[in-house]
Order: structure tokens, then sequence, then C-alpha cells
């Protein structure tokens, strides 16, 4: 998505919090021909750490000429209140910025259950062979952004079965159907691995649920790379202790970080990294990249990558 407005040559970008950390991303608003100024000097705003996210709407708020404010990640749930307070500002996210690693990660995670890779990894002597392949095997993800196209990519070759499910039916390069967000059920009937790459929205928000858990075949494993609200966490525990389904790789969880003690933690089927499918040492360069390009083009004419829907909320 791009956007766009009239503005003089401005120059003047900040990037905050300063750290030694993101010099790179200092270095790439300076290669694409901007200076590097302190936020009330500044016209824009490159907003470098995700961890840090209560503090911004007082810097903002510090830049009396800011414009455009930049943000690092692609899941913008923490920046709404100020987002939607400061609908002056053009706000833009790192949109798929970071898919082909999540993807990566994503296939990862389900291969790593359905080949029972978590299962013998906490083994202590030889076991019997179990598992199944995901090569020539259903796969069912929900979401249609560029994660989504980077796990189909990656996934050719394999002769996997692939139906996407978003809010509309509009097609999607690599599926071999859509189905919209109401057809939820149906679409993890004969899913293999049920993949959920999808932006956390209010509508989205426990889009797994006990029907979606209840419809997926008993061998099927759920893989969150998107955030951890979009599974309702009571639902998907049940489904997990009574082996309604394979188990579940989670990436992200609701609530995170998971506290020590969780029922997550102790159930065998379940595998959980702590939302690194894409780390800050993989994602500053792919970020200061992607930051480089946007600053050019936005010297040039006034447009920008990856502007945010306030309303939507993504």
């Amino acid at each position: 998505m791009r956007g766009g407005w009239q503005t003089a040559w401005v120059k003047r970008i900040a990037v905050e919090p300063q750290s030694g950390r993101y010099e790179s991303l200092r270095s790439a608003v300076e290669a694409a021909g901007a200076e590097v100024v302190s936020v009330p000097e500044a016209d824009a705003l490159v907003w470098a750490d995700p961890a840090r996210s209560a503090e911004l709407g007082s810097v903002v708020d510090q830049g009396p000429s800011l414009s455009w404010v930049a943000l690092p990640f692609a899941g913008i749930e923490p920046y709404l209140p100020v987002i939607r307070r400061r609908t002056d500002l053009v706000w833009t996210c790192a949109r798929d910025v970071y898919s082909r690693p999540v993807a990566e990660h994503a296939i990862a995670l389900a291969t790593a259950g359905l080949r029972h890779v978590v299962g013998y990894a906490r083994e202590t002597s030889w076991a019997a062979p179990v598992g199944r392949n995901l090569v020539d095997g259903n796969v069912t993800i929900f979401g249609a952004g560029g994660i989504t196209a980077e796990v189909i990519s990656l996934l050719q070759g394999w002769n996997c079965d692939i139906t996407v499910v978003r809010r509309t039916d509009r097609p999607v390069a690599g599926a071999d159907r859509v189905l919209t967000s109401d057809h939820a059920v149906e679409a993890v009937r004969n899913a293999d691995a049920v993949i959920l790459a999808l932006s956390m929205t209010d509508e989205t928000r426990h889009i797994i649920d006990a029907d979606v858990l209840g419809a997926m075949p008993h061998h099927s494993w759920l893989v969150n790379v998107a955030r951890g609200g979009v599974i309702d966490t009571d639902a998907l525990i049940e489904a997990l202790v009574e082996g309604s389904i394979g188990g579940a790789a989670l990436d992200v969880t609701d609530p995170e970080p998971l506290p020590e003690g969780h029922p997550l933690w102790g159930l065998p089927n379940v595998v959980i990294t702590p939302h690194v499918a894409n780390t800050p040492e993989m994602g500053i360069p792919l970020l200061a990249r992607f930051i480089e390009r946007n600053v050019a083009t936005w010297l040039a004419d006034g447009s920008v990558d990856g502007v945010v829907d306030p309303v939507a909320g993504y």
C-alpha cells in the first residue's frame, strides 16, 4: 500500500530511541539523502524499538513539524492509541519486511510437529517411528499478506494443497482456494497444518476458537506466527489435553511473555518459541533496507510504503 502527500524538499528525520543498537537505521536515513536530527527539529520519525511502544506518544508530541512516523514491525497493536490520537500524521509499518524469515520459521514449526521432531527431542531412549509428511499434505493459512505469500512460495514443489482464509474471497497467487473468515471451520477440516499469519484486530481476536479447533483433524498441527490473541488460549489448551488435534507450535502466545507455570508449558504436544520467528539480529538489517528505500521515495515524491489504516488497525 502506498500513500503520499504534498511536501517541501525536507531532509530531516529523527531516529529514536537513541541507541548504538540502531546505528544502521541512522545510516540508512543518511544513505537515502536525509539528515538525522533530534525530534523537535524533525519532519519525520523512525521509531526503532517495539519494546518501548509506551514511550512513543510523548516522543511524537515533542515534534511540532512531524508529518510521517515509521514503525518498526508489521504488527501495530501497541501503537494504536497514539495512531488514533494523532491522525494528522502519516503512519507506516514494516509490512512484508520480515515475511521470508517468519515464513521459514512457520514451516519449520509445522514440519517439526508433523514429523514428531517435538516428541523425539523429549525422549530419553530410542522411540518407535511416528509422524507424517507435509509434502503432499493439506495446508490452511489464515491471512493473505506477505508471510502467506512467502509460505506459499517456500512450499512450491512440495505438492501441497493450499487453502487461504481471509476477509474477502479475492484470489491469492499459488493458493488452490480462498475462503472468507466466516468459513473458517470448513477451511480446516482436512488440514494437516494450520498456519496463522494474519493481523491482530478486533475481528480476528479468537478467530481460532473451540469450533475451529474441533473441526481440525486429530493429527493436525496449529502453527501461530501471528499474534497470540488470534487463538482462544483456553479452548486450545482443552483441545491439546483431549488430543483432539495433533499439537500446537507457538511463536506467539496470549498472554505474552507466557508466564512460568502456565499450562501450555507442561503439555507434550506443544512447542513454544519466544517470539523469535524474526529476531532483532535478523530484523534490523531488513528494516534498515526498507527504511532507506522509503526515505528515498519520500524525498523524491512524498510517497511511502506500508501506510497504516488507523480504523482497520493494520
